[in-house]
Formats: C-alpha cells, structure tokens, sequence
C-alpha cells in the first residue's frame, strides 16, 4: 500500500494510490494535560480552538511547515494512517512532502514520526516538485517550470527543468502570515481581540492584496477596553495594506528566483508561466499581484489545495527519474 501525505501547517491530505484523496482534516490535536492523553484529533480537534476548558489545549504539532512538538505529531499521524489503513498487518510505504528549505535534523524528525507510525519505508518529497507532479506537468522535458506554493506555514518556489531542481527558495510568508496581519490589525486599530478562526473567516471572505472592489463583513471578538463581547464591520480597504505588504515578500522571493535561473529556461518560463498551488493562492488577487509585478502570466492550479498531496501520492512512479526533489529516502525497515 502506497499512501502520500501533505503534512501542512494548516491541514494533513492523505493520497492513496487507486483511490485518490481520502482524507483532507485540519492539523490540529487536542490533549487533555490532566490526564496526558490525546482527546481528539483533525476536525473535532480544529472545533474546540479558543473553546477549551484550561486543561484542555487545542495544538498544532507543526509550525512554519515543520514538526515543532514530536509526540504530538507522532499521536495526530498515527491517527490518520490508522482512518486510512484498515489493514492493521499492512505497513505502507509513505512519501511525505516538505518545504523545500528543510534541514538534515527536521527531515529526520519528520522520517522518525512516519516510521513510528507504522510506516514500512518513507520518502520525503520536497513541496514544489509534488506541486507540479500533482499538476500534471512533465518533468522530464528540458523545458522550465516555475512553480510557487503557498502553504500554511511557508512559501516554496523553484524553477523545474529535466526531472530537476534547477533553482529553489523557501520563506516564512505565507497563509498563517496573512491571518496574524488581521489579527494584529484588530487589536491595535479596533482594540479588539480575534481568535485564529475568525481571522481565517475574514481572510476567506474579505481579504485581497490587488482588490478592484470594496467589500465588507462582521468581526466578532472581545473589546480590549472593556473585556466584553463585541462586533464591528469590517472592510477590504481596512486590511489591504498590511496584506499588500506581506504578499510582496513572496514577490521579492520569485524575482530572487528568476534572476538566478539561466536566461534559456527564464524564456521557456515567460511562455509557460507561473504556476500557484497551497491554499495562499487562493487569497484574491495573489495571481494577478504576481503577474503584474513580474510580467509573467500568472494561473492558479485547477486544484490548488489538493494538489501538492495528488502529487506525493504520484511521487512513487518518480522514485527513479527524478534527480532531484526527494530528501534521502530513508532505508529503515521493521
């Protein structure tokens, strides 16, 4: 059994070969600390964030695209592998997907937690590269393919070429970043405090870093001032500053990009564009940002959010023509 997991900062995607997307859940777990036990996991877990008792914490085991508590991504792993797996005898083969800018130990902290949760073999696939594979697009041309995704925690773009990484970079700017301008903007323009899902609701609804209309909706939080209860209307102008600002991070990382890539395969980008995958491409206006700052036809993936896991569930067919974007495939056996 060959199963790919995109193990996001935001959510966990699960591929199983011939079956397609199993499973989409939120990555968070919540742990009871009286009893030190994992309560819940995924999207009963994501419910009870900022609504648990103090002895109850809702948490999410990765930050920034990699493992920043072990047990607890161990436990929320295990969980999902045990949902997709009914064969308790059958130990599967895993590719999991990272951020392009891992390092030796958070790769292995990410191989340890997938072995330990039963897994046979594990591959690691770096995000951009199951990005295009998810994509459908043909590696083994020489031909050159810039490739942006916008997770949850980070933003990885690299320039694909020959069933190779030519050239690649992975920053901190991405979706999370967007939800904590408007929560930062809140508090110190409204003097209202928003928790992280009401941040996500307005980002969803309202936000937009190359907005053409206004457009409106209602925060919900707690008044600073007062400490009770409160709402106000909101409006895409109020934010689209802040966001401006962080987007143009993302920008400056693609140019950086560009500018180190061969002017040959710089030709073949500009006649087949920029591709955008992860949910932050789905923020409005990030496409058209993006095209209008570098003059490169910029398109969102048919299916943005789905497609980096798509891609690592793929990944197996890869495992002997890729050259580059799998991270040490580890070699450890039960």
């Amino acid at each position: 059994m060959d199963i790919g997991i995109d193990l996001g900062t935001a959510s966990v995607l699960i591929y199983v070969n011939g079956e397609g997307i199993v499973l989409e859940e939120p990555s968070v777990v919540a742990i009871n600390h009286k009893t030190d036990k994992v309560m819940s996991v995924g999207l009963e877990a994501h419910k009870m964030i900022g609504k648990t008792p103090s002895y109850i914490n809702a948490v999410r085991p990765l930050r920034e695209g990699i493992i920043c508590d072990y047990k607890v991504a161990e436990a929320m792993i295990q969980y999902f592998i045990k949902k997709v797996c009914t064969d308790k005898f059958v130990k599967p083969r895993i590719a999991l997907c990272v951020p392009s800018g891992i390092t030796n130990v958070e790769s292995n902290a990410v191989m340890d937690v997938a072995i330990s949760s039963g897994a046979r073999k594990v591959f690691l696939i770096e995000e951009p590269v199951a990005a295009a594979i998810g994509a459908g697009i043909d590696l083994s041309n020489p031909n050159g393919n810039l490739i942006v995704d916008i997770g949850g925690g980070t933003t990885d773009i690299a320039v694909l070429s020959l069933n190779g990484i030519v050239n690649k970079k992975s920053i901190k700017t991405a979706g999370d970043v967007f939800s904590q301008v408007i929560i930062k903007y809140m508090r110190a323009n409204h003097g209202m405090l928003i928790g992280e899902r009401m941040a996500d609701r307005i980002k969803q609804e309202i936000a937009s870093v190359h907005y053409q209309e206004d457009r409106a909706t209602t925060a919900k939080g707690r008044s600073l001032t007062t400490g009770l209860p409160c709402a106000m209307e909101i409006r895409r102008s109020m934010l689209y500053e802040g966001l401006l600002r962080e987007a143009m991070q993302i920008v400056a990382a693609i140019r950086e990009v560009i500018e180190k890539t061969p002017p040959e395969l710089v030709g073949d980008i500009y006649t087949n564009g920029i591709l955008l995958t992860g949910g932050g491409a789905l923020l409005d206006g990030m496409d058209r940002l993006i095209e209008e700052q570098t003059r490169i036809a910029t398109r969102v993936a048919e299916n943005p959010i789905q497609c980096v896991a798509i891609g690592t569930g793929k990944s197996f067919d890869y495992l002997d023509v890729l050259v580059d974007g799998f991270i040490s495939p580890s070699v450890k056996k039960f």
